[in-house]
């Protein structure tokens, strides 16, 4: 079968060809660089725990290098401490848990490092993998599907094209292939405008991120960020007016000394700058995810980044949610309600992001009317903020699929457990088929569903005696039954999870179901949902979604700038697919590679021109981001 193409060689790209391979499905990255990133230490990104997590399952290993994990979260207003969060350095596994729901919880420390170095340490873990082939220089020229594949056309002197199974454009925020579908992009343009610098000094709170809002001193913007790397090195943020004069390196310089000056007693410390930079964000969401055999991931589906929330973030969560799904069906085939549930549920879940910062942007950033000014107003939006930059709260919590077509139908043996259907399973210890004890987290991205029996005493037995005893039996011999691969682990104890509960997990780690017992009928039912039922289906491929829920990005994103305002339709969705070109699906499973002169040869179509006429005619006024 032939691989997966991948359509940019970015963060989100380079993960998902690494997620395909970690669960035996080859794919071509084609990058339209030289494979090579720039050293831009201004230019880094925030990872949550989840995502943190599945990055270094994909084998990066400069995340615990060069990356770091911030001990603590401070707010900060004028000159008075308003907030101050210690952070989970263990990723938030749940270790104890309280009976008590109001009790406090320390947030899972985000990590922090420079993108240059997170794509680095992506791009070597590649470099061990066969079942991956990077192909530099090779910009996107064109898209031809059928129902057997996708053809991708790349510039160059040879003219190549290469066929592949599925097609997923990680090429950003400009992305060719957004474009050559003709997929509207509406949204916001220049949401927020930030003035960067990457310094080493001494600040007075090792370790710990700082968010000051409205500082003292004389000239100073309404907010600043500061955010610990290795090294002693910080990344500082001034936020700038979203319509203003240039930033001048004297300026920047300024900025600089004052702030310092400003946190150290009025002293400003020494320094070394390092590097600078100016970014602006966008709000903006792709009208569709998914046409035919054609996906999109990251920044060419979604743009967001304001008030704490990061785009990166959500560019693995996409990974994370797509992954899988086209490793069950370059397997064993699959229903399109199986593929239809990444825009299903990813879509719906930026949505709600989105519109979550557009509403809070008046109320933070000024011009928030009346309630602005009741009492408590101000607290709200100081903890508001802190929840979106360590990744709790509508800004910045891993994202719930509670109305996924995935999701199974309610049956009589089912049970509440502390984590909601849909949503993202606790980090619990659990006692794996080997008997070596791992993290919950661990056994994801391999493309398993995993069922969890919740088994208090497994701890003091041996595992030769509780892995015969007991239901553990049944329940091995229903998991042997299922349609879809699964692997049985045991824990202790669950969150809210009653004893002997079994716990149906997807490859991601979203909750599907939780049972009273070893159901077999109701566990088979439910795996069976989750692969979205047999290989094939009545619906056709590509069709829409029946719900689309949250169409829009927030308030007064709902415009595609020079591209109306209405719902409809998407034009020119087809970027000429379906014109018999690359017949030749299933001939092998590596990639395939021809000049256009021979495919020529043999009857293809050069679909460029074809290709070009796919490409929507509104403005882009989308600027790459950080």
């Amino acid at each position: 079968m032939d691989p997966v193409i991948i359509v940019g060689a970015g963060p989100v790209g380079l993960a998902l060809a690494l997620a395909l391979a970690a669960q035996g499905v080859p794919s071509v990255v084609l990058d339209e660089g030289d494979g090579k990133d720039e050293p831009r230490p201004a230019r880094s990104v925030v990872l949550r725990a989840d995502t943190a997590a599945m990055v270094e399952r994909l084998g990066c290993t400069t995340l615990r290098d060069e990356g770091l994990r911030w001990v603590g979260w401070r707010g900060v207003r004028r000159r008075q401490l308003v907030r101050h969060l210690t952070l989970d350095l263990g990723l938030g596994g749940t270790e104890e848990w309280s009976e008590d729901p109001e009790a406090p919880s320390a947030p899972a420390a985000p990590l922090h490092i420079p993108q240059h170095a997170l794509a680095r340490g992506l791009r070597d873990a590649l470099s061990r993998q066969d079942l991956v082939t990077v192909v530099t220089g090779a910009g996107l020229d064109g898209i031809e599907q059928d129902r057997n594949g996708v053809i991708a056309h790349t510039r160059g002197p040879g003219g190549t094209w290469w066929r592949g199974s599925h097609l997923v454009g990680c090429d950003g925020a400009r992305s060719t292939v957004r474009k050559l579908l003709g997929i509207r992009f509406p949204g916001r343009t220049a949401v927020e405008r930030h003035a960067v610098a990457a310094l080493r000094t001494e600040l007075p709170w090792p370790g710990e991120a700082l968010l000051h809002r409205q500082p003292p001193w004389r000239g100073a913007p309404d907010e600043i960020t500061a955010r610990p790397l290795p090294d002693g090195v910080w990344r500082i943020d001034w936020l700038l007016p979203p319509r203003g004069d240039l930033v001048t390196p004297d300026a920047l310089v300024a900025r600089i000394r004052e702030t310092l000056a400003g946190w150290c007693e009025g002293v400003t410390p020494p320094y070394e700058l390092i590097d600078t930079g100016v970014y602006t964000l966008h709000h903006r969401l792709a009208r569709r995810w998914r046409v035919d055999r054609v996906f999109l991931a990251g920044d060419a589906a979604h743009l967001l980044g304001a008030v704490g929330t990061q785009s990166l973030d959500e560019g693995f969560r996409d990974v994370h949610n797509l992954a899988w799904k086209l490793a069950h069906t370059w397997h064993h085939g699959a229903s399109e309600r199986l593929l239809d549930s990444y825009q299903s549920e990813r879509r719906p879940a930026l949505a709600d992001r989105l519109r979550a910062a557009d509403q809070s942007l008046p109320a933070l950033r000024g011009g928030g009317g009346l309630r602005a000014y009741l009492p408590g107003a101000g607290r709200g939006h100081d903890a508001l903020l802190a929840d979106g930059h360590v990744g709790r709260g509508p800004l910045g919590a891993p994202p719930a699929h509670p109305h996924s077509p995935l999701a199974p139908e309610p049956t009589e043996g089912r049970v509440p457990v502390g984590t909601p259907t849909g949503a993202p399973v606790e980090d619990v210890r659990v006692t794996a088929p080997d008997g070596t004890t791992v993290r919950l987290r661990d056994r994801l991205g391999h493309g398993r569903l995993l069922v969890l029996l919740v088994a208090p005493g497994t701890g003091v037995w041996d595992r030769r005696h509780w892995r015969g005893a007991g239901v553990m039996p049944r329940l091995e011999e229903a998991v042997r039954a299922l349609p879809a691969k699964a692997e049985v682990l045991v824990t202790e104890a669950y969150p809210g999870a009653p004893a002997h509960a079994v716990l149906l997990v997807r490859p991601d780690g979203h909750l599907v179901a939780a049972f009273s017992g070893v159901r077999p009928e109701e566990l088979y039912a439910a795996a069976d949902a989750v692969r979205g039922g047999s290989p094939h289906s009545e619906t056709e491929p590509g069709t829409e979604p029946a719900a689309e829920t949250g169409a829009g990005t927030g308030a007064g994103a709902g415009a595609d700038a020079g591209s109306g305002t209405g719902p409809g339709a998407d034009s020119g969705t087809g970027a000429g697919r379906g014109s018999g070109a690359g017949a030749r699906s299933g001939a092998g499973s590596g990639p395939r590679k021809k000049s256009k002169s021979e495919a020529k040869a043999e009857g293809q179509s050069d679909v460029k021109a074809d290709a070009k006429a796919g490409v929507s005619t509104g403005s882009d006024r989308t600027a790459d981001t950080r």
